[in-house]
C-alpha cells in the first residue's frame, strides 16, 4: 500500500513519493531516448525529454519538457488519429514542419494539432542554440499514428504500449 499524506488545502491524499512541485529542468531525462524501432530511433539522437506529468502521477495526459540541441528533431513527422498535441516554445527557434510547409517559431509561440486532423508535423532545430519546449498530449486509447515520410505506422495497444508496423502491416 502506498503511503499517502493529506494536503492541507484540498483534503485529498497524494502518494508521499510524488513531489508537490519541482524545477522542470531538474527533472531526470527519460532513460530511453525513443520508442521507435531502428533505423528510426537513432534519428532522435540528441533529443532529450523530461517526462514531467509522470512525476506527478498524471495518467490522462502527458507533459514533457523537451530539449532539442542543434540539428535535432522532435520526432518523425507524424499525425495522430485520436491524440491532441500541443507545444509551447520556451526558448530557441525551431522550425515547425507540417503538411502545409515550414514555419519558423520562436520563444512564446505555440502550436496545436487536433486529433484526426491528419496534419503530419514535427520540429527541427536548424539553429546553433538549444531549443526548449513543453509538449502536451492526451493518452486516449486506440490511437494510431501515420508517418508519411517513413515506412512506419504505430498503434497504441490496450496496455498503453506502442506497436510499430511497416506500412504493409508487418511488425518491426
Amino acid at each position: 500500500m502506498t503511503d499517502t499524506t493529506e494536503t492541507p488545502d484540498d483534503k485529498h491524499t497524494r502518494p508521499t513519493n510524488r513531489p508537490r512541485a519541482i524545477v522542470a529542468r531538474d527533472a531526470a531525462p527519460r532513460l530511453k531516448p525513443s520508442n521507435y524501432p531502428e533505423p528510426f530511433a537513432s534519428r532522435m539522437a540528441g533529443r532529450e525529454k523530461r517526462p514531467l506529468g509522470d512525476l506527478f502521477g498524471l495518467s490522462n495526459f502527458g507533459v514533457n519538457l523537451t530539449r532539442l540541441p542543434p540539428h535535432a528533431v522532435s520526432a518523425l513527422r507524424h499525425a495522430h488519429s485520436r491524440q491532441d498535441e500541443f507545444v509551447y516554445i520556451l526558448s530557441g527557434e525551431p522550425v515547425l514542419v507540417t503538411d502545409e510547409g515550414e514555419l519558423q517559431l520562436q520563444a512564446g509561440m505555440c502550436a496545436g494539432f487536433a486529433a484526426g486532423a491528419d496534419d503530419a508535423h514535427h520540429l527541427i532545430n536548424r539553429s546553433g542554440e538549444d531549443v526548449w519546449y513543453i509538449e502536451v498530449g492526451d493518452r486516449r486509447p486506440g490511437d494510431q499514428v501515420r508517418y508519411p515520410d517513413d515506412d512506419l505506422d504505430a498503434v497504441l495497444d490496450a496496455d498503453g504500449r506502442w506497436r510499430f508496423l511497416h506500412k504493409d502491416g508487418q511488425a518491426y
